[in-house]
């Protein structure tokens, strides 16, 4: 009978009943509320659904030794998590990204890529106010990508400078993409009047074959030699772009905006969620940055509708820019260009800014990865 209540106490011991804390509960939670998010309301139900089913898998209670964890060497989580510690996952979704991605708006109205260059201005300002609170310079630079709205860059910068940060970092990153709809439009509104809002722009002009098979050469030797240390990011966005538009590379572009990009998706999600273990992601730091997240967000979408407000000053009437469009001059592709759509729209029915808000939200995708390379050359 002893032997059999001492095994009983035993398999006890190796439940999670046994080892669990009120921290490991907050982030089942934050978890299931994430999959809520993403399944109901349907919010970037691509990453929230794999972040958050890997926020419950990563807080279930274990018993130490048991070499399942995603901390733990040798076990199978952290196997799929070097994907995200060495940097490996986020090239492969910019090959996705370029695979997907049409850069016609963005080739026909080049003058719309200042937008996306102004926007950038989100990252160096949470940059410097992670400076002020505190954070060391390499820290500070990892935060300060969470500005470009752009998950894969905030992972691949974050595993080479701050590697520690890179749970929070990646979460913050993902949960605001989600939230573009929600914290954009209002910023927008608040800084356009109606008048502004009403601007129609004409439509962009036909682009031909060739120029969508040069630019992502051009675009990729210009970038590489100004930033060598965005090398992996840029080099796999326009090469992924270039199967694409080059005609003769069909099945390797629909295999990497395909199935490729969906497993990565799915590993870089669920293994991000998984990081965010209770001990190391409950800290005062996950709020700060999540705050500092927040500011970036702001400061990206106000400079890019500023950006145009005061440039509008100086062009002619029929050459005007509708600033609606400048939140679109962040990463988050489309999602920020349909805000501007739907804002736009809701001004002016006949008004259609997608076409138009498509040039400064790839634009923004370029400018997210050169100024990581950036970060990463100056803090390195």
């Amino acid at each position: 009978m002893d032997q059999i209540f001492d095994s009983l106490i035993q398999f006890w011991q190796f439940t999670g009943f046994a080892n669990c804390t009120w921290q490991h509960l907050v982030m089942i939670a934050i978890g299931v509320v994430f999959i809520t998010l993403g399944i109901v309301k349907e919010w970037e139900p691509m990453l929230l659904v794999p972040i958050g089913f890997g926020i419950v898998i990563g807080n279930i209670p274990i018993f130490p030794g048991l070499n399942i964890g995603v901390y733990e060497d040798g076990s199978v989580l952290n196997t799929l998590y070097q994907g995200v510690r060495q940097g490996w996952y986020p090239p492969l979704i910019f090959l996705g990204i370029g695979a997907m991605t049409d850069f016609s708006a963005l080739i026909s109205q080049p003058r719309l890529m200042l937008i996306g260059a102004a926007a950038q201005m989100g990252i160096f300002g949470a940059y410097l106010l992670a400076l002020v609170m505190g954070f060391a310079p390499n820290e500070a630079g990892a935060i300060g990508i969470i500005g470009g709205t752009d998950g894969p860059t905030a992972i691949f910068l974050s595993s080479k400078l701050a590697p520690d940060l890179m749970g929070a970092i990646a979460v913050c990153a993902y949960s605001y993409m989600a939230l573009v709809p929600v914290i954009q439009k209002p910023i927008m509104l608040l800084l356009t009047t109606k008048k502004e809002r009403l601007i129609e722009m004409p439509r962009p002009r036909e682009v031909s074959k060739k120029e969508k098979i040069i630019f992502p050469v051009i675009g990729f030797i210009c970038t590489a030699f100004i930033v060598p240390s965005g090398l992996p990011l840029l080099g796999m966005l326009f090469f992924g772009n270039l199967l694409k538009e080059s005609g003769v590379t069909r099945r390797l572009a629909n295999t990497a905006g395909g199935a490729l990009i969906d497993v990565v998706t799915m590993l870089i999600g669920l293994t991000v969620g998984a990081s965010t273990q209770a001990d190391k992601f409950l800290t005062g730091n996950s709020l700060k940055i999540f705050g500092l997240g927040l500011l970036s967000f702001i400061i990206a979408t106000t400079c890019g509708v500023l950006f145009v407000k005061i440039w509008n000053l100086f062009l002619k009437p029929g050459r005007k820019i509708n600033p609606l469009i400048g939140n679109a001059g962040v990463s988050a592709v489309p999602d920020s260009a349909r805000v501007s759509e739907v804002v736009g729209r809701g001004c002016n029915p006949a008004n259609h800014l997608l076409m138009h808000a498509m040039a400064p939200n790839v634009a923004g995708v370029i400018g997210s990865a050169v100024a990581a390379g950036i970060l990463l050359g100056f803090l390195g």
